[in-house]
C-alpha cells in the first residue's frame, strides 16, 4: 500500500479523496474450457490479485498507471473510446466503451493499479476490467449489482478486446466468498456458494498451490479463439446430422446440443471436432461429480476429478505446453497434492492444485525441483505461490493492508 500511494502521490499530486479495491485472481478447478460454450463451472477467488489507487477526476480524463506493465493509459470517458492500442490499457478503455452502452460517463479516474503475481493463467484481465468497471461505478454513482460488473467487464473482454470467453473468470472475481465453492451454470448465470461439507467441516482442509512454468502468455496471440470455433462447429455438425435449423455460429454452443446425440454421431464426426464435444460433456459431467463431492467433504474425490480434467484437456481439447503438460505430470506424483491442472486456457501460463496445508513445503521442494530439472531455463521465472480462498472484488479501506 505504501508504495501504491508515493506512486500516486508521484503522478498525481495531492488531488482527490482515495480509494481501494482489492479485485481477486481466480481459479477454475473444474469446469475447463467449458464456460465459452454455456456450460457448469466452478471457482474460488483467492488472497492474491490486483490493487487499484484511485480518486475521481472530474474533467472526465482516465489517467492511470501500472507498476505491472509500462506507460501511462489516458483518455477521455466522454468521447467515443478510440480503436485498441494493443496494450495493457485496451482493458480500461473497453471497461469504458462497454458502460458507455449504457451510460452517460462525466467523471474519469486518475490512479494506480498493480498486480500481485506474474500474468498467465489467473485471470489478471477480468481481474483488472472487474476491478476497474467497479471504480468507474464508484466515481460515476452507478451502483452496478454484482451481475452488471460480471456482465460489462465480460463485454469488454469479448466485443472491445477480442477474446471470445464467457463469464467464468468475471463471475469467480466477483461472486466468490473465501469459505465456499461457486458453482455456476454459465448459461443461466444461476450459481450457488456451497460450504465444504455442507458447513460441518472446521474450515477449508486445503491450500491453493499455484505454480508458475515462467512461460508467458496472451489469450488473443494463442488458439484459444480457435477451440471456442472449434467447439461450435460440433455443435453444428451435430444439429446438421440430427436436420435442426443452424443458427449463426456466434449464437451456436455445445449447450444447445442434447449429449445423447453426441452419443449416436459421435462416430461419424471428425475427429478434431469429437475430441471438443467429449471434453465438454465429460467436463461438465466432472463439474457435477465434484459438486456432490464436495458437499460430502470428500478432498480427495474432488481432486482426482481435478487430474482427471486436465487429462481432458491434453488429450481430448488438446491444450497444453510441453512446460505445463511437465508440471501436471509432476504434480500427479507428488505426495500432499490433491490435485491439480492446467489454470485458464491451458496454453502457457501456470498450473494450479489443492494442497494438503501440512505438507506445503514439502510439495513447494518437490514440484520446484523435479520441474527445474527438466527446465532449468526457467530458474529465474518459475514461481510457486500458496494462498487461501477470498472473498470477490471489493472496496477496501485506503489504510488497511487486504
Amino acid at each position: 500500500m505504501e508504495y501504491l500511494l508515493k506512486t500516486y502521490r508521484t503522478f498525481f499530486g495531492m488531488k482527490g479523496e482515495l480509494k481501494r479495491i482489492f479485485s481477486p485472481y481466480r481459479i477454475c478447478p473444474l469446469g475447463a474450457h467449458v464456460d465459452h460454450q454455456h456450460g457448469l463451472v466452478s471457482g474460488f477467488a483467492f488472497n492474491s490479485g490486483i490493487e487499484f489507487l484511485f480518486s475521481a477526476n472530474d474533467n472526465g480524463m482516465v489517467e492511470m498507471c501500472s507498476l505491472s506493465f509500462d506507460g501511462l493509459t489516458t483518455f477521455s470517458v466522454r468521447r467515443a473510446v478510440e480503436e485498441k492500442q494493443n496494450n495493457w490499457g485496451d482493458y480500461l478503455r473497453g471497461a469504458v466503451w462497454a458502460l458507455q452502452k449504457d451510460y452517460d460517463l462525466k467523471n474519469g479516474v486518475c490512479g494506480v493499479v498493480s498486480g500481485s503475481m506474474p500474468i498467465g493463467g489467473l485471470s489478471s484481465s477480468a481481474a483488472l476490467l472487474c476491478g476497474f468497471v467497479m471504480a468507474l461505478g464508484e466515481v460515476n454513482g452507478l451502483n452496478l449489482t454484482k451481475m452488471q460488473l460480471i456482465q460489462y467487464a465480460s463485454k469488454a473482454e469479448r466485443e472491445y478486446v477480442g477474446l471470445n470467453n464467457g463469464i467464468l473468470d468475471q463471475a469467480c472475481v466477483v461472486l466468490c466468498e473465501a469459505d465456499k465453492l461457486l458453482f455456476l451454470d454459465t448459461e443461466t448465470s444461476e450459481y450457488k456458494l456451497l460450504p465444504f461439507g455442507d458447513g460441518k467441516s472446521d474450515g477449508l482442509p486445503f491450500k491453493i498451490g499455484i505454480f508458475f512454468s515462467g512461460v508467458t502468455r496472451k489469450l488473443t496471440g494463442t488458439d484459444y479463439n480457435l477451440r471456442v470455433s472449434e467447439c461450435k462447429t460440433a455443435a453444428w455438425i451435430m444439429q446438421a446430422y440430427e436436420d435442426i435449423p443452424l443458427k449463426g455460429m456466434e449464437m451456436t454452443r455445445l449447450r444447445d446440443v442434447d449429449e445423447q446425440l453426441f452419443g449416436k454421431y459421435e462416430q461419424r464426426m471428425p475427429e478434431r471436432f469429437a475430441k471438443r464435444a467429449r471434453h465438454f460433456y465429460s467436463e461438465c459431467d466432472r463439474v457435477r461429480q465434484g459438486v456432490k463431492a464436495w458437499q460430502h467433504g470428500d478432498i480427495e474425490g474432488f481432486g482426482k476429478l481435478i487430474f482427471e480434467s486436465c487429462e481432458s484437456s491434453i488429450h481430448n481439447y488438446e491444450c497444453g505446453s510441453p512446460e505445463l503438460i511437465a508440471l501436471y505430470e509432476i504434480m500427479r506424483n507428488t505426495d500432499g497434492i490433491y490435485g491439480g491442472r492446467f489454470s485458464g486456457a491451458g496454453f502457457k501460463g501456470a498450473c494450479i492444485a489443492l494442497v494438503n496445508p501440512e505438507k506445503e513445503e514439502a510439495v513447494r521442494e518437490n514440484v520446484s525441483r523435479k520441474y527445474l530439472e527438466r527446465f532449468p531455463q526457467y530458474r529465474e521465472s518459475f514461481r510457486a505461490f500458496f494462498c487461501e480462498p477470498d472473498n470477490g472484488v471489493r472496496l477496501v479501506d485506503v489504510s488497511s493492508e487486504k
